[in-house]
């Protein structure tokens, strides 16, 4: 039985909903996707355009899940990077900084050509603060500023100090940030709805309300829903945290978390552009963020802490209320007319999952909270490995990740605890 869509800002400004049939009978491609978010239908755009016969099923709606429930911030930050430099140093040597850095932007350039494209209305603008918390936070903020320098993008790129921050947030909290001018920010389920449709314009099929009960292995791997089935060369696994599909191979190396954010009643102009006078979006630098922005429609869309536990919050807005009159007094007592949550597929070492758990069915899994971007980046790396071309996709394939030997529950209180150890070590940070 699918699921309606959550109580989002974006599902309630949705351009046009989806009406896709649920799957039936029996169809034959080259390429199914088991789910229709960012990567399923990012991967679908690329192997459609191409040629290939492809077909996407998804449980409930397009952007259902993780997809439509985020901040809406397309940003240039990776959250295993470090880890990703190291592992990647053994397989390509000197190159493995350059491979990243490029990887930060290389999101960016697919959502923006896409949307020109496709002409998808969802909202993209450009701009993105990322603030200071605290004043010792500047020295990693500069580090940034000058690696950024260093490669090209010093036109992009203003270093900003505590005397700056009026200029572009009227709140009290900051002591400096990065203004990154490449930076994006959009409406993530029309962006997404418009991908899909881009995708079926280009050949795809696309089947909603048709949940995945069975993946028969072979040459040609068949995919079973209740109604019926999809034989094809290659299967994509791209339900990140809300599938449960292929658990004996995949156990243990990722966990859900629960990340809730919120949307308030229209703002009055004037006030949104007090508020933010350029239109960025922002988030902090803690290990713990709040991040936000204003929507097109003069709203402060706002979201904040994550729930390790693999639950939802109880009451979204009520958690998230004292962390947004903390950043904007000025809002005190404003009505939230829409707040949700969100799974985020977590992994330990915060490097993105992508393998095999048998010779033709692929996966992809495991952004870390950073998904907008790294979910097209990582659609188009899969739609070359599943034609054969495993360059990028090898390099993924082949990285160590950390596998926990206990349950998804147990997983996730291990989780828990190490944020517990990170939030206290933000006092010494």
């Amino acid at each position: 039985m699918s699921l309606p869509r959550c109580n989002s800002y974006y599902n309630a400004t949705i351009n046009q909903e989806t009406d896709f049939d649920q799957l039936q009978g029996e169809v034959d491609v080259d390429v199914v996707i088991i789910g229709g978010g960012f990567t399923g239908v990012a991967t679908a755009v690329e192997l459609s355009e191409q040629g290939y016969r492809v077909a996407i099923v998804e449980a409930n709606k397009i952007g259902w899940g993780a997809t439509g429930r985020n901040g809406g911030q397309v940003t240039g930050s990776l959250s295993g990077d470090g880890a990703m430099t190291k592992q990647l140093r053994n397989q390509i040597g000197s190159e493995a900084e350059a491979f990243v850095w490029n990887l930060r932007w290389r999101g960016h350039d697919i959502i923006k050509n896409r949307v020109a494209k496709y002409g998808i209305d969802c909202d993209l603008k450009f701009g993105h603060l990322h603030t200071a918390y605290k004043f010792a936070h500047m020295g990693e903020m500069q580090k940034t500023f000058d690696e950024g320098v260093n490669r090209g993008m010093g036109d992009e790129l203003i270093l900003l100090s505590k005397a700056d921050i009026p200029q572009y947030l009227d709140t009290p909290l900051y002591h400096g940030g990065l203004l990154n001018k490449r930076n994006m920010h959009l409406h993530s389920v029309n962006l997404c709805i418009g991908e899909a449709r881009a995708a079926v314009g280009n050949g795809a099929q696309i089947f909603e309300h048709s949940s995945v009960l069975d993946i028969i292995e072979g040459d040609r791997p068949v995919v079973k829903t209740a109604k019926g089935q999809i034989t094809a060369n290659s299967v994509v696994l791209a339900g990140n945290a809300y599938h449960k599909l292929a658990r004996k191979k995949l156990s243990g190396l990722l966990f859900p978390a629960s990340l809730g954010n919120c949307a308030t009643v229209k703002l009055d102009s004037a006030l949104a552009k007090q508020l933010n006078p350029h239109d960025v979006a922002v988030y902090d630098s803690r290990f713990v963020l709040d991040y936000y922005r204003m929507t097109a429609d003069h709203r402060l869309m706002f979201g904040g802490g994550t729930n390790y536990s693999g639950r939802d919050s109880k009451d979204v807005a009520a958690e998230l209320r004292p962390a947004l009159e903390r950043t904007f007094p000025q809002l005190k007592g404003v009505e939230i007319e829409f707040d949700w949550t969100g799974m985020a597929g977590i992994v330990v070492n915060r490097i993105p999952q992508l393998g095999k758990v048998s010779p033709n069915v692929f996966y992809c899994q495991g952004y870390s909270g950073h998904g907008v971007a790294t979910s097209h980046i990582m659609g188009e790396i899969m739609a070359a490995a599943v034609v054969g071309q495993h360059k990028e996709f090898d390099l993924f394939a082949n990285m160590k990740q950390i596998r926990l030997p206990v349950g998804e529950w147990l997983g996730n209180q291990g989780m828990a605890i190490g944020m517990l150890y990170y939030r206290m070590m933000e006092n010494f940070r």
